[in-house]
Protein backbone atom coordinates (compact mmCIF):
# COMPACT_ATOMS: atom_id res chain seq x y z
CA UNK A 1 0.00 0.00 0.00
CA UNK A 2 2.87 2.36 0.83
CA UNK A 3 4.38 1.66 -2.60
CA UNK A 4 1.15 2.75 -4.29
CA UNK A 5 1.10 5.96 -2.26
CA UNK A 6 4.75 6.66 -3.09
CA UNK A 7 3.97 6.10 -6.76
CA UNK A 8 0.98 8.46 -6.59
CA UNK A 9 3.18 11.06 -4.89
CA UNK A 10 5.80 10.70 -7.63
CA UNK A 11 3.17 11.06 -10.35
CA UNK A 12 1.73 14.12 -8.60
CA UNK A 13 5.18 15.72 -8.35
CA UNK A 14 5.87 14.92 -12.02
CA UNK A 15 2.52 16.40 -13.06
CA UNK A 16 3.23 19.56 -11.05
CA UNK A 17 6.69 19.85 -12.59
CA UNK A 18 5.21 19.29 -16.06
CA UNK A 19 2.74 22.13 -15.47
CA UNK A 20 5.39 24.46 -14.11
CA UNK A 21 7.79 23.56 -16.94
CA UNK A 22 5.17 24.66 -19.45
CA UNK A 23 5.02 28.14 -17.90
CA UNK A 24 8.83 28.59 -17.84
CA UNK A 25 10.90 30.21 -20.62
CA UNK A 26 11.48 27.91 -23.59
CA UNK A 27 14.35 25.62 -22.67
CA UNK A 28 14.23 22.26 -24.39
CA UNK A 29 12.82 19.82 -21.90
CA UNK A 30 11.87 16.18 -21.93
CA UNK A 31 10.12 13.45 -20.03
CA UNK A 32 12.89 10.94 -19.35
CA UNK A 33 11.83 7.29 -19.58
CA UNK A 34 13.53 3.93 -19.61
CA UNK A 35 12.93 1.03 -21.96
CA UNK A 36 14.86 -2.15 -21.19
CA UNK A 37 17.73 -0.17 -19.73
CA UNK A 38 17.89 2.44 -22.50
CA UNK A 39 17.38 6.08 -21.55
CA UNK A 40 14.93 7.89 -23.82
CA UNK A 41 13.83 11.52 -23.89
CA UNK A 42 10.27 12.39 -24.99
CA UNK A 43 9.74 16.11 -25.75
CA UNK A 44 7.39 17.55 -23.12
CA UNK A 45 5.45 19.58 -25.66
CA UNK A 46 4.73 16.41 -27.67
CA UNK A 47 3.91 14.09 -24.78
CA UNK A 48 0.49 13.78 -23.24
CA UNK A 49 -0.87 12.26 -20.09
CA UNK A 50 0.84 9.46 -18.18
CA UNK A 51 -1.16 6.42 -17.07
CA UNK A 52 -0.64 3.22 -15.15
CA UNK A 53 -0.85 0.39 -17.68
CA UNK A 54 -4.56 -0.14 -18.36
CA UNK A 55 -6.13 -3.42 -19.42
CA UNK A 56 -5.18 -3.95 -23.06
CA UNK A 57 -7.40 -5.51 -25.67
CA UNK A 58 -5.23 -7.63 -27.96
CA UNK A 59 -5.73 -7.11 -31.67
CA UNK A 60 -5.05 -10.10 -33.92
CA UNK A 61 -2.82 -9.88 -36.98
CA UNK A 62 -0.76 -6.95 -35.72
CA UNK A 63 2.96 -6.34 -35.34
CA UNK A 64 4.73 -7.86 -32.33
CA UNK A 65 5.31 -4.37 -30.90
CA UNK A 66 1.61 -3.50 -31.00
CA UNK A 67 0.53 -4.12 -27.39
CA UNK A 68 -3.19 -3.58 -28.00
CA UNK A 69 -5.96 -1.05 -27.64
CA UNK A 70 -6.82 0.68 -24.37
CA UNK A 71 -9.48 2.99 -23.02
CA UNK A 72 -7.71 6.08 -21.67
CA UNK A 73 -10.14 8.55 -20.13
CA UNK A 74 -12.97 7.41 -22.38
CA UNK A 75 -11.04 7.42 -25.67
CA UNK A 76 -9.55 4.45 -27.48
CA UNK A 77 -5.78 4.52 -27.92
CA UNK A 78 -3.43 2.19 -29.69
CA UNK A 79 -0.66 1.16 -27.31
CA UNK A 80 2.81 0.44 -28.65
CA UNK A 81 5.46 -1.38 -26.62
CA UNK A 82 8.21 1.17 -27.26
CA UNK A 83 11.13 -1.14 -26.41
CA UNK A 84 9.93 -3.78 -28.85
CA UNK A 85 9.18 -1.18 -31.54
CA UNK A 86 12.71 0.24 -31.19
CA UNK A 87 14.20 -3.25 -31.35
CA UNK A 88 15.77 -3.20 -27.89
CA UNK A 89 13.49 -6.00 -26.65
CA UNK A 90 12.02 -9.11 -28.18
CA UNK A 91 9.59 -10.05 -25.44
CA UNK A 92 6.83 -8.06 -23.77
CA UNK A 93 7.23 -6.77 -20.22
CA UNK A 94 6.91 -9.37 -17.50
CA UNK A 95 4.04 -9.08 -15.04
CA UNK A 96 6.49 -8.05 -12.31
CA UNK A 97 7.93 -5.29 -14.51
CA UNK A 98 4.45 -3.94 -15.31
CA UNK A 99 4.23 -2.54 -11.76
CA UNK A 100 6.70 0.24 -12.62
CA UNK A 101 5.65 0.46 -16.28
CA UNK A 102 3.67 3.43 -17.55
CA UNK A 103 1.76 4.39 -20.65
CA UNK A 104 2.58 7.81 -22.08
CA UNK A 105 -0.04 9.17 -24.47
CA UNK A 106 1.10 11.25 -27.41
CA UNK A 107 -0.12 14.84 -27.27
CA UNK A 108 -3.54 15.22 -28.93
CA UNK A 109 -2.08 17.93 -31.20
CA UNK A 110 -0.13 15.21 -33.01
CA UNK A 111 -3.40 13.86 -34.40
CA UNK A 112 -3.06 10.20 -33.42
CA UNK A 113 -4.66 8.38 -30.52
CA UNK A 114 -1.50 6.51 -29.66
CA UNK A 115 0.33 5.79 -26.44
CA UNK A 116 3.70 4.28 -25.63
CA UNK A 117 4.25 1.52 -23.07
CA UNK A 118 7.52 2.27 -21.29
CA UNK A 119 9.33 0.38 -18.52
CA UNK A 120 9.53 3.24 -16.06
CA UNK A 121 9.57 7.00 -15.65
CA UNK A 122 12.94 8.59 -14.95
CA UNK A 123 11.82 12.17 -14.28
CA UNK A 124 12.24 15.37 -16.24
CA UNK A 125 15.33 16.59 -18.04
CA UNK A 126 16.20 19.91 -19.65
CA UNK A 127 18.89 20.94 -22.10
CA UNK A 128 20.71 22.84 -19.38
CA UNK A 129 21.18 19.55 -17.46
CA UNK A 130 22.57 17.62 -20.42
CA UNK A 131 25.41 17.78 -22.93
CA UNK A 132 25.00 16.85 -26.60
CA UNK A 133 26.67 13.57 -27.47
CA UNK A 134 28.66 14.15 -30.64
CA UNK A 135 29.69 10.53 -31.27
CA UNK A 136 28.45 9.09 -34.55
CA UNK A 137 25.34 7.03 -33.82
CA UNK A 138 25.22 5.48 -37.28
CA UNK A 139 21.99 5.18 -39.22
CA UNK A 140 19.01 6.47 -37.24
CA UNK A 141 15.28 6.45 -38.01
CA UNK A 142 13.68 9.84 -38.80
CA UNK A 143 12.12 10.08 -35.33
CA UNK A 144 15.49 9.72 -33.55
CA UNK A 145 16.50 13.15 -32.35
CA UNK A 146 19.72 14.17 -30.73
CA UNK A 147 21.66 12.10 -28.26
CA UNK A 148 22.57 13.59 -24.90
CA UNK A 149 24.66 12.70 -21.85
CA UNK A 150 23.84 13.57 -18.27
CA UNK A 151 26.28 14.50 -15.49
CA UNK A 152 26.83 10.79 -14.75
CA UNK A 153 27.75 10.10 -18.38
CA UNK A 154 24.56 8.19 -19.11
CA UNK A 155 23.43 8.33 -22.73
CA UNK A 156 19.90 9.56 -23.50
CA UNK A 157 18.31 9.28 -26.95
CA UNK A 158 15.64 11.80 -27.88
CA UNK A 159 12.55 10.35 -29.58
CA UNK A 160 10.77 13.08 -31.55
CA UNK A 161 7.15 12.10 -31.01
CA UNK A 162 5.85 14.34 -33.81
CA UNK A 163 8.07 12.47 -36.29
CA UNK A 164 7.18 9.12 -34.71
CA UNK A 165 3.46 9.87 -35.17
CA UNK A 166 4.10 10.30 -38.91
CA UNK A 167 6.49 7.36 -39.32
CA UNK A 168 5.21 4.80 -41.83
CA UNK A 169 6.42 1.83 -39.77
CA UNK A 170 4.78 3.20 -36.59
CA UNK A 171 1.48 3.66 -38.44
CA UNK A 172 1.58 0.20 -40.08
CA UNK A 173 0.35 -1.97 -37.21
CA UNK A 174 -1.02 -4.78 -39.38
CA UNK A 175 1.22 -7.83 -39.60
Amino acid sequence: MADKQALRDLQTRLAERLRSAQSQPRVRSWLAVECRGHGLLLPLDQAGEIFAPPPLLAVPHTQSWFAGVANLRGSLYTVVDLATFLGVATAPLSEAARESARVVALNARLGVNAALLIDRLAGLRSADQLVRDTADAGAQPPFAGERWRDADGRLWQEIVLAALAEDDRFLAVAA
